[in-house]
């Protein structure tokens, strides 16, 4: 953690919604509506690609390209509207609104989270189209992503995972959600998807190249790619305790293998209460 009294170098910009309760002047792009916090962050090389990392414990995460070279960033608190439970007085209730919103960059780098841990935060992040994202959320919201061309690499705990029209490779995971995505044009990387409690879809372009790794415990797995399946070689994993008086262990992969137009990188798709879709963009539904 940085000592709050050094000085940050001048390719660093730090944005904490807090400095607005004790006095500090806003941030340019910044506003104070209640609930509602916003700021724009320029990157220190425009012309090269932005890395943005999101993380929040309560609250949904949405990331939409746009024809621009800042980032922006905005906040929204949810609160309960109701009315207070005292029911014998004239008392009104105060909403606590902060977002406690922190956006920080350093060589195209930009760290945004907030220190509102119990109530809901929904981010709304506005990025050029080539930035890559490490996006990561555990409850109450989804992450959404449109139009971003990059690696990204996506986790929500409790919410779905949706990628509209992205580029680029993908590592995503929606651990009690369905996990949705549509590629319009993919790297030559690999790439994994997984769910415990959702269905996987993922849509790629007809002229994918890939290895396949699939294993669904208690659904289906299905594709209108031509499939090429392949008797992989058995991959084993052997546990030996015995010499701490433990127990000898083999584990055998269950996943099945497979090829899409010859092959490329493996992509890998892991589920168990969920069904795997793996869908050529342009197929009939």
């Amino acid at each position: 953690m940085n000592n709050p009294s050094q000085r940050f170098p001048s390719h660093v910009v730090a944005v904490s919604l807090l400095c607005v309760a004790l006095g500090a002047a806003p941030v340019r792009g910044q506003t104070q509506t209640p609930g509602e916090d916003r700021a724009s962050v320029p990157l220190s090389d425009p012309s090269q690609p932005a890395l943005v990392k999101a993380s929040l414990i309560n609250g949904g995460i949405t990331v939409k390209a746009y024809d621009g070279k800042e980032i922006i960033v905005e906040a929204h608190a949810r609160n309960h509207d109701r009315e207070s439970a005292r029911s014998d007085s004239n008392m009104k209730r105060i909403v606590v609104s902060s977002t406690g919103l922190s956006v920080e960059e350093e060589n195209n780098e930009v760290r945004i989270n907030s220190d509102s841990y119990m109530r809901p935060i929904d981010l709304t992040i506005s990025v050029p189209v080539h930035t890559s994202l490490k996006l990561s959320a555990v409850n109450d919201g989804n992450i959404v992503v449109t139009g971003v061309d990059g690696e990204l690499d996506v986790n929500d705990v409790n919410g779905s995972v949706t990628l509209n029209n992205v580029s680029g490779s993908a590592i995503a995971h929606a651990l009690n959600g369905r996990l949705l995505a549509t590629f319009t044009h993919v790297n030559q990387k690999p790439m994994a998807f997984s769910s415990l409690n959702g269905d996987i879809d993922v849509t790629f372009p007809a002229d994918l190249k890939a290895n396949l790794s699939l294993k669904s415990d208690r659904g289906e797995i299905f594709t209108d790619f031509d499939v090429q399946m392949q008797a992989a070689p058995v991959q084993q994993t052997v546990e030996d305790g015995r010499a701490h008086g433990g127990k000898y262990l083999v584990k055998i992969d269950k996943a099945v293998h497979g090829t899409i137009n010859g092959g490329g990188p493996e992509l890998q798709f892991t589920n168990f209460n969920g069904s795997i879709y793996i869908r050529k963009a342009g197929a009939p539904r």
